[in-house]
């Protein structure tokens, strides 16, 4: 049976939409879960109707995301994906058959959130109660699951926005496969400021009847394997792990350190056949499944995304309970996008972004850029912001040594560093700054026929895709009307 709203719903633009939402950042982030299932029962529950596959970890977990709804699509479902953060606009956090939602659809979904919100809250007033303060991210997740049981979805793929215990996306009652990529230190105010804390919470989505699939940054130090080892005992799980067969292709791993053999559990095990030696190389690699068939994959990606990759067929083949052809496979790995990911927005001269926004993710990126262009001298220049709130001298560290010259900018998000303090911090590492722009418009407009490479933040690849793709598009990133 299809689903259908509870009650009536005003057509509710775009631009409305997002007046909703930001009338909710007073919030901010409330580590709870009654709010979101309260909403989703005043919905009628429209996520009962499909299953749900929910992915969690520090860095990889988008791109984990993004190959498994491509995977599932491939097998003939109809899936939808829930992403996070947007690049450009709020609706690419929201997919259906691989592309984002259009703005009629977001309008109802948040419109249905709010009001759900607002009935909830009504009532336990009148039971002399205290009305939940509901975040941006609750009313995101409650209308996105309502947007995919409108759609008719089979499965979603649920990207949890920070942790797991406390995330939105872990309201869902229909969770039937879960994945942790990695963990790194990250949002430490609210997870924790230790590694083994921030596993736990990430932990906490592992649960008695879900399949777990873990992947290479789970590995590493033992305490954090051993966090999650624990929570598959107690839920009387038995978890697949995800291990390279050489240390050298765990480019997606977090922490160094040799992985314990788990002779009594199932392992998928890949090695990268061929790396990428320059932009547009394709990556390589050979997956072997537990029972030892061994299938070959191609994409035309950096090698971390092997990592990525070898999580998403575990996980995909988990929830539907069978191996996949290797032709089905071969076909979603070449051609899932991965917006924001080592992406090329301009070929000539060339610029790439990249999302990367914390020590183990730039690191990462670090390792595929050396690859591709080994002598810094030949490489282009960077153009970096960074969030306050991250791990901003780690950032920097890694990144100074690695780019000829350095210019720096500031996002438009409320949580971003100046420019001025940012160009301050890299001349203290030793960084050649030849450029400070306090706009990303005014980045853009300096270097406009520079090669560059854009990273340190999420907002600043977001406003440099969205910039840039006004004017160039790239065979993975049409303009769809931007």
């Amino acid at each position: 049976m299809s689903y259908q709203l509870p009650f009536s719903v005003p057509k509710t633009t775009y631009d409305e939409a997002m007046q909703i939402l930001t009338s909710t950042k007073r919030f901010g982030i409330q580590p709870m879960l009654e709010s979101v299932e309260d909403m989703l029962a005043e919905l009628g529950r429209p996520e009962a109707g499909y299953d749900c596959v929910q992915i969690a970890g520090t860095n990889g977990k988008t791109s984990t995301a993004r190959y498994t709804a491509q995977i599932l699509m491939a097998q003939g479902m109809r899936c939808a994906l829930y992403t996070s953060p947007e690049l450009v606009s709020f609706t690419e956090r929201m997919e259906v058959q691989g592309h984002p939602v259009s703005g009629d659809d977001f309008g109802l979904g948040v419109r249905a959130a709010q009001m759900a919100g607002e009935r909830v809250n009504q009532r336990r007033q009148q039971q002399g109660q205290r009305p939940y303060d509901i975040t941006e991210f609750d009313v995101l997740t409650v209308a996105a699951l309502t947007v995919y049981a409108l759609a008719g979805v089979d499965v979603a793929v649920l990207e949890c926005g920070m942790g797991g215990r406390w995330d939105a996306t872990s309201a869902a009652c229909s969770i039937k496969a879960v994945a942790v990529t990695g963990i790194g230190l990250d949002h430490m105010r609210i997870l924790g400021d230790t590694l083994e804390k921030i596993a736990g919470e990430k932990a906490a989505i592992i649960r008695r009847g879900r399949a777990c699939v873990l992947g290479v940054g789970t590995a590493t130090p033992d305490s954090v394997e051993d966090v999650f080892l624990e929570q598959c005992r107690k839920e009387d799980v038995v978890p697949t792990l995800v291990r390279p067969e050489r240390l050298d292709d765990a480019l997606g791993q977090l922490h160094p350190g040799v992985p314990r053999e788990h002779p009594e559990l199932a392992h998928y095990r890949y090695i990268i056949q061929q790396h990428p030696g320059r932009l547009g190389d394709a990556l390589l690699l050979k997956l072997t499944r537990p029972d030892g068939a061994a299938v070959e994959l191609a994409a035309l990606k950096p090698a971390y995304q092997a990592a990525n990759i070898s999580c998403a067929v575990a996980l995909a083949e988990a929830y539907l309970g069978h191996a996949l052809s290797e032709r089905s496979l071969y076909d979603a790995a070449v051609s899932c996008p991965t917006p924001g990911r080592f992406d090329v927005l301009v070929p000539n001269p060339l610029v790439i972004i990249d999302a990367c926004h914390n020590p183990q993710s730039v690191q990462t990126f670090l390792g595929s850029l050396s690859q591709m262009a080994p002598r810094v001298e030949q490489r282009p220049k960077l153009l970096c912001a960074v969030l306050a709130d991250k791990d901003v001298q780690g950032i920097v560290r890694l990144l100074t040594p690695e780019f000829p010259a350095v210019s720096v900018t500031q996002t438009s998000s409320d949580r971003a560093l100046s420019a001025d303090e940012l160009a301050g911090i890299f001349r203290a590492e030793g960084a050649h700054v030849d450029g400070v722009y306090h706009t990303v418009d005014a980045a853009v407009k300096a270097l406009h026929d520079t090669s560059f490479v854009g990273c340190g933040s999420i907002t600043l690849a977001g406003e440099l895709a969205g910039l840039l793709r006004r004017h160039f598009a790239t065979p993975d990133h049409p303009e769809r009307g931007m």
